[in-house]
């Protein structure tokens, strides 16, 4: 018996059959219409994101699960791969509480974008948004937000599947590549999820604060300001050490995801030769 697709160095990201795009794209709808509605929305509409939260996080656990069930489908995937996004989600979730409440400093960003990078946007989606799970459950942050955060998290870690020469570009380039996505896409998840938290509880200023069924032009200058007033800091603090983190630990741990996920052997083709060859 032979295990073809494991002996080379190189380790590919976990590829994405026409199942997993859909199911992906799918998820990626539902979650534009889900932080943008508001924008749209009449002011007597009487909408809020805390009333359409349980549906949402109704629809993406099973989309979610359609996902993972897709890439095994079409990769090949088993209880090893199952396994390692068990592993990769209990670690980034005891990652957070580290440094959340400090100036945005979340270590955990840093290793969902090189796991992203390591096992593809699909594998990526899937973690971060286990990750954003399991880390609401460990610290009490369950509320109407977590499903949110859970779709911005998936959008993170998948950004960096989604990253230019993943079976080629290695070394200093690739991990200068990682730290500076690492550094723009932590400003991008505060933002999105700043128009989140703006449309549920604006601020006392009525410059920043989100009016419903004002133009959409006029609300978008007042969230551009809101950002600025409230979570520029915060996110630039994130930034920071995701990028710092990943400068300095990025090299040792990519190998090390990458000897893992050789080892597991994910999509080997296994063939049972005939006797004598």
């Amino acid at each position: 018996m032979s295990a073809r697709g494991t002996v080379g160095r190189r380790t590919r990201p976990v590829r994405l059959g026409p199942r997993a795009i859909a199911a992906l794209v799918l998820i990626s709808a539902i979650g534009v219409v889900a932080f943008g509605w508001p924008l749209l929305a009449g002011a007597d509409s009487g909408l809020a994101h805390s009333e359409d939260a349980p549906w949402l996080f109704a629809a993406l656990l099973p989309l979610l699960v359609g996902v993972v069930v897709a890439m095994i489908g079409d990769s090949g995937l088993d209880a090893k791969a199952v396994a390692m996004l068990g592993v990769l989600a209990a670690v980034g979730a005891a990652l957070r509480p580290l440094g959340a409440g400090t100036a945005g400093l979340e270590p955990m960003f840093f290793l969902m974008v090189l796991s992203g990078r390591v096992l593809g946007p699909g594998f990526g989606f899937v973690l971060g948004s286990v990750t954003m799970f399991a880390s609401a459950l460990l610290t009490g942050g369950v509320g109407p937000w977590m499903p949110f955060q859970m779709l911005s998290m998936g959008w993170f870690a998948m950004g960096a599947g989604l990253l230019p020469g993943p079976d080629r570009l290695r070394g200093r380039a690739e991990l200068l590549m990682l730290a500076v996505y690492g550094f723009v896409a932590s400003f991008a998840y505060g933002t999105v999820m700043n128009l989140y938290g703006w449309t549920v509880v604006p601020p006392a200023g009525s410059g920043i604060s989100f009016h419903a069924g004002d133009p959409l032009a006029e609300n978008l200058v007042r969230f551009l300001a809101y950002c600025t007033a409230t979570s520029l800091g915060w996110d630039l603090g994130r930034a920071a050490l995701t990028l710092v983190l990943t400068l300095t630990v990025g090299a040792t741990l990519l190998k090390a995801l990458r000897r893992a996920t050789r080892r597991a052997a994910f999509e080997a083709q296994v063939t049972f030769d005939a006797p004598g060859e």
